[in-house]
């Protein structure tokens, strides 16, 4: 069971870790991309920390509603429906369930039905399907965020700009699984799991 208030500050620090690693962000996406992850994922989680802060909310899916539609609308390039699709989507669930991995699950595929996505296409799915299943078995840690992480520089991409690179994209962290495994490192820091 997850409460508004802890969520709120899952999303507050996610929003810090994002602004923090804005270059990295950017030099990752630069790597295999177009170079603009970072500066975009700031301007949504900006957006969505005065959102969220500016607020009252007494359930979980309207603050999951407040967060998807404030990402869609304020980030660029993919990530914005991508992400702005994982929290809509959490939000329809969250009207009938506060269990975390179902909410994971939710947002899942929420970007896999916008990105069209499969594991082991060197995108940010390939951060949520590990996370997903170590938070059904209880058993989320960083290790965990970080080795799936790891795994996304072996892989060619065969999805987004970065597949226009083919081989040359191995060897490379994919940007969208590193602002992912922020988002999964800072539900651990807020206590939304029990890393």
């Amino acid at each position: 069971m997850v409460e508004v208030t802890t969520l709120k500050k899952w999303i507050e620090l996610f929003a810090d870790k994002v602004t923090e690693n804005k270059e990295t962000l950017n030099k990752l996406d630069s790597d295999i991309g177009d170079g603009d992850h970072g500066s975009n994922m700031v301007r949504g989680v900006t957006a969505v920390k005065e959102k969220i802060d500016g607020s009252e909310y007494d359930n979980l899916s309207d603050f999951f509603k407040d967060v998807g539609m404030t990402l869609v609308s304020k980030v660029g390039g993919a990530s914005g429906p991508l992400y702005g699709s994982a929290f809509i989507s959490m939000a329809k669930v969250a009207k009938d369930s506060d269990d975390l991995a179902e909410l994971i699950e939710a947002g899942l595929e929420g970007i896999q039905k916008r990105g069209k996505a499969e594991p082991g296409e060197k995108t940010m799915i390939d951060e949520w399907v590990p996370v997903l299943d170590a938070i059904k078995g209880d058993a989320l840690t960083s290790e965990v965020i970080q080795d799936s992480l790891q795994k996304t520089k072996d892989m060619k991409a065969t999805k987004g700009r970065a597949s226009y690179l083919g081989d040359r994209s191995i060897g490379h962290i994919d940007a969208g699984a590193q602002s992912s495994a922020y988002l999964f490192e800072t539900l651990l820091e807020a206590g939304v799991v029990n890393g």
